[in-house]
């Protein structure tokens, strides 16, 4: 019994660190705007016409966004917010 709590520990702890290392290396995102799909985007429009994720009525409006990786948007045919 003490070798499974012991082995249950130290999986834990191993599982514990394996999270946090993904964390710290997830990258760097931002707000790119004119390229969310309708219903797809993150947050409220720079407009005020939706004040919510999700509520974008048209594909590819410059006023919804989603974030992207860092770096990215222009490529994927937006502008950065």
């Amino acid at each position: 019994m003490k070798n499974t709590l012991i082995a249950a520990a130290v999986l834990a702890g191993l599982m514990g660190t394996s999270l946090v290392h993904a964390q710290d290396k997830a990258p760097e995102r931002e707000k790119c705007f004119g390229i969310a799909k309708a219903g797809k985007n993150d947050c409220a429009a720079k407009d005020g016409k939706n004040s919510c994720a999700g509520a974008s009525k048209r594909d590819n409006d410059p006023n919804d966004w989603v974030f992207v990786p860092k770096g990215t948007c222009e490529e994927k045919g937006g502008k950065k917010g």
